[in-house]
């Protein structure tokens, strides 16, 4: 019993110093931090060496959390720094080409294009304009396959055929151009997509119309809705002159993309989102070595991030584990994370 009673006395005692002792100051964390991740980093380029960086910044209050993000990418052209979200382009159309297809694989050639495009990034771009004869001419930049596809139709087409008509192989729509490498498919020969069209090229297709401009196109949908949901004007049937305009679909390129991350971040605490990869997925442990490198010994796929991989990332499979990097830096400089527990991505 007289255990009993001391060792509730310990306890009492026990709390009473806790309670009474010094407490910790809370820790003020607000400011504005930046992080940054580069090309070449993981093989010794320095920063200022690098022609590509990731660059994210945060501002926190004073308990941590997120009042505002912004990622950027930055290239460089010649001496000029550039961004990749920079939506602007330059878009001609020769209507007198009739668009020839790729070869595609390890001997690629680019085929005929009606377009010349120049902008800082292709993704989910599109292009389309309608002449004075009421000659059609579409592009559109598959997230899948990297390519861009092309369409030409005159006046007198049937604008109530079908989307499914528009498969690979039917000549309707062509693959002209790889706009990037790195895609999630590659394909070494048109024949092996004849059957497919642009919106169900993998399962991963649905980004093309699960948001943005092509929101709720489908196989089953007439080219009039599609061609309408680009633009373009009919008129009984006819497709009335447009001049070029473009955009970007799904979430809206690498902008939309970035946008996305920026939006899922805000009002979040910083001491909780501390990555915008789940690392603890026990597929990622053996592609990071012991210099904590993703991606860099072995081959790595696509990870589990803030935008659930491929499915929401507007289009390409983003190598989100770059981007995660550069945020874990803003939280170093922000004094929530040491250097040593960053996750260098894969550039």
């Amino acid at each position: 019993m007289k255990k009993i009673f001391f060792a509730g006395l310990v306890l009492v005692f026990a709390f009473v110093l806790i309670a009474c002792g010094p407490k910790e100051e809370a820790v003020d964390y607000s400011g504005v931090y930046t992080g940054y991740s580069w090309k070449g980093e993981t093989s010794g380029v320095s920063f200022e060496e690098a022609t590509e960086y990731i660059e994210t910044t945060l501002t926190l209050n004073q308990e941590g959390v997120i009042e505002d993000a912004s990622i950027d990418f930055k290239m460089k052209k010649g001496d000029v720094w550039i961004s990749r979200l920079d939506t602007t382009a330059n878009v001609a159309i020769d209507y007198s080409v009739t668009p020839v297809a790729a070869t595609p694989g390890a001997s690629y050639v680019a085929g005929s294009s009606m377009f010349t495009v120049s902008t800082a990034a292709m993704m989910s771009f599109y292009a389309v304009g309608v002449d004075s004869e009421g000659t059609v001419a579409v592009l559109l930049v598959d997230p899948i396959t990297r390519y861009q596809f092309e369409i030409k139709l005159d006046q007198d087409f049937d604008y109530t055929r079908t989307v499914a008509e528009f498969t690979i192989g039917s000549g309707l729509i062509v693959p002209t151009k790889r706009v990037a490498g790195g895609a999630l498919l590659s394909p070494t020969s048109w024949d092996d997509l004849a059957e497919k069209t642009f919106f169900n090229i993998t399962g991963y297709s649905h980004v093309v119309k699960d948001t943005g401009v092509l929101q709720g196109v489908s196989n089953s949908s007439t080219i009039q809705l599609m061609l309408e949901k680009l633009g373009v004007t009919f008129v009984d049937g006819k497709p009335q002159t447009m001049d070029t305009d473009y955009g970007f679909f799904g979430l809206g390129g690498w902008a939309g993309n970035y946008e996305g991350i920026s939006e899922y971040l805000i009002g979040k605490s910083a001491l909780e989102v501390l990555s915008l990869v789940d690392w603890t997925n026990e597929r990622y442990v053996p592609s990071i070595n012991d210099q904590n490198q993703f991606g860099i010994d072995v081959e790595a796929g696509a990870t589990v991030t803030v935008q659930d991989s491929f499915d929401l990332i507007a289009g390409a499979s983003v190598r989100m584990s770059r981007e995660s990097e550069s945020y874990q830096k803003a939280l170093v400089a922000a004094g929530i994370l040491t250097l040593d527990q960053v996750i260098y991505g894969r550039f």
